[in-house]
């Protein structure tokens, strides 16, 4: 699955350090606004700490993480919807993405200029959720105006209408799309509507190094409190830490985090967030030749699962062998599992599980 999520922020704030960081792909960075213009992308792993496990128990040929795509987009000012700074490439750039990351500053350097003179999360956040409304109202107001005009014969735009009232109501109160109350009929309808704020954020608050895991960080405190309206989630790092740390051997990160008090790199829970946060599970596939970790939304079956690995595998799909990860990693090794009655044989109908390793038999 091609998967994306877009890097999002004022100017300076730290999204580029944080980007180069993630993806070492060497984005542009400098400390004046508009640095970025267009979007650099990088492909990174998915940290999952059972591959290596079931590496131990396979000896495979090689290790294959899944992955995401993150890009790095412009900086965005105000009036970015009236086309304001880079606004118009910027719109554009994050509706193509998935999910957001939106990087937020929470921390003071006088030597790192703020666009707007202060540091205040609560206001960049709004700046930049204000610009997105706008334009999600003006894009779903020209929609409305079209299908309204055909409602009375099209099913499909008559279903659409009362959808749409619902979420302008929303936006013109100043909220985003995500926070309208939708059911689930209704949410998979507004999909159709391709809105900004209706994709699924991440808040990244980036703190100094003296302030990883200080809960008491009042700029912290104020972006957790925004990010709970939102219905959003926040992973707090500090990116000029996380680019010092994706610049060592995995050993020397293992020893560093260590040295600070920490288990995994901020990082990691940030691209372990992003993905979550896109509905996805993870199973695992493992033998000789490789072992591997495979992308599916949540609530697939195990065809639609299968069919990630091969298309054809969904139509010629006759079971699954199953065993969980957990099962394996308390017993040892699949003989175990399968001694335990652990192992099991699942149909069509099989919903698959974040961590099943999965043996999948199919017509050829």
């Amino acid at each position: 699955m091609s998967l994306n999520c877009g890097i999002v922020g004022l100017p300076n704030v730290g999204k580029s350090t944080i980007f180069n960081a993630l993806t070492k792909a060497g984005a542009q960075m400098a400390n004046y606004p508009f640095c970025t213009i267009e979007p650099n992308k990088g492909i990174v792993e998915v940290p999952d700490r059972r591959l290596q496990h079931l590496a131990g128990i396979y000896h495979p040929q090689k290790i294959i993480h899944t992955f995401m795509e993150f890009v790095d987009i412009a900086g965005l000012v105000k009036g970015a919807s009236k086309g304001e700074g880079l606004g118009n490439q910027f719109l554009s750039h994050i509706r193509e993405v998935d999910a957001i990351c939106h990087v937020v500053r929470a921390f003071d350097d006088e030597n790192i200029t703020h666009v707007h003179g202060k540091v205040d999360p609560v206001e960049d956040i709004q700046v930049i959720n204000f610009e997105l409304i706008i334009s999600d109202l003006e894009s779903l107001d020209k929609q409305y105006t079209r299908i309204q005009k055909t409602a009375k014969t099209n099913k499909e735009h008559a279903e659409a209408i009362p959808v749409m009232e619902k979420i302008k109501e929303s936006l013109s109160a100043g909220k985003t799309a995500r926070v309208t109350p939708l059911t689930d009929e209704e949410y998979k309808i507004a999909q159709k509507f391709h809105l900004i704020t209706l994709k699924p954020v991440l808040y990244c608050a980036n703190v100094q190094d003296s302030d990883l895991g200080n809960e008491e960080n009042p700029y912290l405190k104020k972006i957790r409190e925004l990010a709970k309206e939102d219905n959003s989630e926040v992973v707090v790092l500090c990116g000029k830490i996380e680019e010092e740390i994706s610049g060592l051997e995995p050993e020397e990160q293992i020893e560093f985090l260590k040295d600070i008090g920490e288990t995994e790199s901020g990082l990691h829970r940030m691209i372990s967030a992003s993905y979550r946060l896109l509905k996805l599970i993870t199973f695992l596939t493992a033998g000789e030749v490789e072992v591997r970790a495979w992308t599916t939304p949540e609530g697939s079956t195990a065809p639609k699962a299968a069919s990630v690995i091969h298309s054809d595998f969904e139509k010629g799909f006759i079971r699954a062998e199953v065993m969980s990860f957990s099962d394996l990693e308390r017993l040892g090794t699949p003989t175990r599992v399968k001694e335990e009655g652990k192992l099991r044989l699942e149909g069509k109908d099989y919903i698959v599980k974040d961590g099943d390793i999965i043996y999948f038999r199919v017509n050829a």
